[in-house]
């Protein structure tokens, strides 16, 4: 539990000797145009296996629907007509009221484009690496470990399939995968082999590809840069200046997600620019690692329990008497 009070560097909160610049994603999900190259770089570099038959879902032009153990990046499908693009625009101008950085000189009160009547969302979700993962805390065997980039990784070969790690993440990305049909790279780039049935899989921001100094393969692929990979600090300094532009064309729905080292996972490695409320993309609107409230619990059963020894002594020598 020692992390979730330690520093906001997670890889020297592991203790990692050598000295890394922590690593990130930013999504920016105002340029992206739903291409799905991301997916498919991730499935050929990981060796991950296709999500059925591809067909799609019916709700929308996805096929595959959400992140799991075969799909570490998935791209989200929207449809929003004028009124949801009002809402949008209304509850960020309400954001900004509160507070909201914005660069000096930028108007937020420019009429947005008068077409604007229907738009898609799309949206490429993927790990968050969080500060202070759930997901390590409850994980038995030490399968899940954090990188000297600062990111966390599954190493197949040490979990035993517990699952304690899926209910942990309060984003809902860890899964177990369900058969030993095929597997995806060691999270130290080692041959793929056949994975069992039930273990953990998820993104690893393709730490094999980091330790060789690379890029992971979504971000490499990506034609509009939607994804950028780089330092974690500088993607996000990024990312409040492309707010504020976009703040300043009347994009007032524009909003950082993840950016807030105070909330309750600590702030996460993968930082996503949305445009819309946090839920219209399916993501939590107040994430919280749930280990956080295991350090005052345990305080408050210990005085619980000294409060019953107590009680106890004294009924037992108030009954000699």
């Amino acid at each position: 539990m020692g992390q979730l009070s330690g520093p906001t560097d997670p890889a020297a909160d592991a203790r990692w000797s050598a000295q890394h610049r922590r690593k990130g994603f930013l999504t920016d999900t105002s340029i992206c145009i739903g291409c799905k190259a991301c997916e498919v770089a991730c499935k050929e570099w990981n060796h991950n296996p296709a999500d059925g038959d591809l067909e799609l879902l019916g709700s929308s032009y996805d096929n595959t629907g959400s992140l799991g153990a075969n799909t570490w990046r998935h791209v989200a499908f929207i449809e929003q007509g004028a009124d949801a693009i009002a809402n949008a625009r209304e509850s960020g101008r309400q954001l900004i009221d509160l507070g909201m950085p914005k660069m000096p000189g930028a108007a937020t009160d420019i009429a947005p484009p008068a077409t604007d009547q229907f738009r898609w969302l799309m949206a490429s979700d993927v790990c968050k690496h969080c500060t202070h993962a759930g997901c390590l805390d409850v994980c038995p065997t030490g399968s899940l470990f954090r990188t000297e980039f600062g990111t966390v990784v599954v190493q197949d070969d040490v979990c035993n399939g517990c699952g304690n790690c899926v209910p942990a993440c309060p984003f809902g990305v860890i899964e177990r995968r369900t058969d030993g049909t095929a597997a995806p790279k060691s999270a130290r780039g080692a041959a793929p082999g056949v994975v069992g049935v039930g273990i953990a899989q998820k993104c690893t921001m393709c730490y094999d590809r980091l330790v060789d100094g690379g890029t992971p393969a979504c971000a490499k692929t990506c034609p509009t840069e939607s994804i950028k990979f780089g330092d974690h600090d500088d993607l996000v300094a990024d990312a409040r200046e492309r707010v504020a532009r976009l703040h300043a064309q009347g994009r007032t729905e524009a909003r950082l997600y993840g950016a807030n080292e105070h909330d309750g996972v600590g702030g996460t490695g993968s930082v996503f620019l949305l445009l819309d409320e946090p839920e219209v993309y399916g993501l939590p609107p107040d994430p919280r690692v749930g280990t956080a409230d295991l350090p005052a619990m345990f305080k408050r059963s210990a005085l619980a329990a000294a409060g019953m020894l107590a009680a106890a002594a004294v009924a037992f020598l108030g009954g000699r008497s």
